[in-house]
């Protein structure tokens, strides 16, 4: 058994404290939010991002990252991508030099286009990174249904021993070393979601969406091939493992956005409902200049990117997207 810390008390860092409680670690739970650190301590639950679960005993809770990573053998990471330099920032004091942290964040910074391993080396330049990603719908991994993911870390000896210490029956973890590629493919799932939800939201059929879900697949990968990633990771759990579920699933956030853009509503107006980020809304803008920036063809992002940010009407969007394929 080890200790494990979690910086974040959302609704994923608080379902990977399940993952890792099953495990046998012990886990602490850092929480900006005191409402989560006390239904967390004192009822098991997570009342504001995971409604209605029951968190596994013997999780606990903290307002205080020093307290949450004291002694850890490692830590995971789960802010919001915009939010992780800020928060990496406050903990490198409190990090003991070595310690392994993992990224289970699937952003990619609007200010400079890094992704969140970029962001890391910058703010913990002492401690080994890894990425998880996957298929990993919180809610279910917090009530123990089945969930296979990849763990990335450029060490292979590390992320092997990293998948051997979060793994439990219920929740299978590949290794691999393409960090990168785990990285892309987390960030591509949630822009290409939003696209996928827009589709069903305009009531433009099963088959337009399996078109943009297809054709935002191979954006994914000339994305990562550019910045150095290998293919097949693009066809395993952190590629199209991780689409297929955020795409085609109306309960995932970044789908269910563009499901109420579909229908007419604002960004504003479906993100102002909204307790808990959704990733895709805020990774887009940075993508599209990441993929100019190194001359990568990506329509769907391009145009995405337009109706997100810049006033493009959505049918416009539309038919110049199925006017290009």
């Amino acid at each position: 058994m080890a200790r494990v810390g979690i910086v974040s008390g959302g609704a994923f860092g608080t379902a990977m404290a399940c993952v890792l409680r099953r495990s046998g670690h012990e886990v602490t739970v850092w929480a900006r939010e005191p409402e989560v650190v006390a239904g967390i301590n004192r009822e098991s639950a997570n009342p504001l991002f995971l409604q209605g679960v029951r968190l596994d005993p013997g999780i606990r809770a903290t307002g205080s990252m020093a307290a949450a990573v004291d002694g850890a053998a490692f830590v995971l990471l789960a802010p919001p991508a915009q939010h992780m330099r800020a928060v990496t920032v406050s903990l490198r004091p409190h990090l003991a030099r070595g310690t392994p942290v993992v990224s289970c964040s699937k952003g990619i910074e609007r200010a400079s286009c890094a992704l969140m391993p970029e962001v890391l080396a910058v703010t913990l330049p002492e401690a080994p990174v890894a990425v998880l990603s996957g298929p990993s719908f919180a809610r279910e991994i917090a009530t123990n249904l089945p969930c296979a993911v990849a763990l990335a870390c450029a060490d292979f000896e590390l992320a092997k021993e990293l998948s051997s210490q979060i793994a439990d029956p219920h929740f299978c973890v590949h290794p691999t070393d393409d960090l990168v590629g785990a990285a892309i493919g987390g960030v591509m799932k949630n822009v290409i979601a939003i696209a996928s939800g827009i589709a069903a939201g305009r009531k433009l059929g099963e088959n337009a969406r399996a078109t943009l879900v297809t054709l935002g697949a191979e954006e994914a990968l000339r994305l990562g091939l550019a910045k150095g990633a290998r293919a097949e990771t693009f066809m395993g759990l952190a590629g199209i493992g991780d689409m297929m579920l955020t795409a085609n699933s109306l309960t995932s956030r970044n789908a269910s956005l563009g499901f109420a853009l579909g229908q007419g509503k604002t960004l504003a107006e479906v993100l102002s409902t909204r307790k808990e980020v959704t990733e895709g809304a805020f990774s887009t803008e940075a993508v599209a200049a990441l993929a100019r920036r190194l001359d990568v063809n990506m329509p769907i992002t391009f145009l995405l990117n337009e109706v997100l940010n810049h006033g493009m009407a959505l049918d416009t969007a539309l038919a110049q997207f199925f006017r290009s394929f």
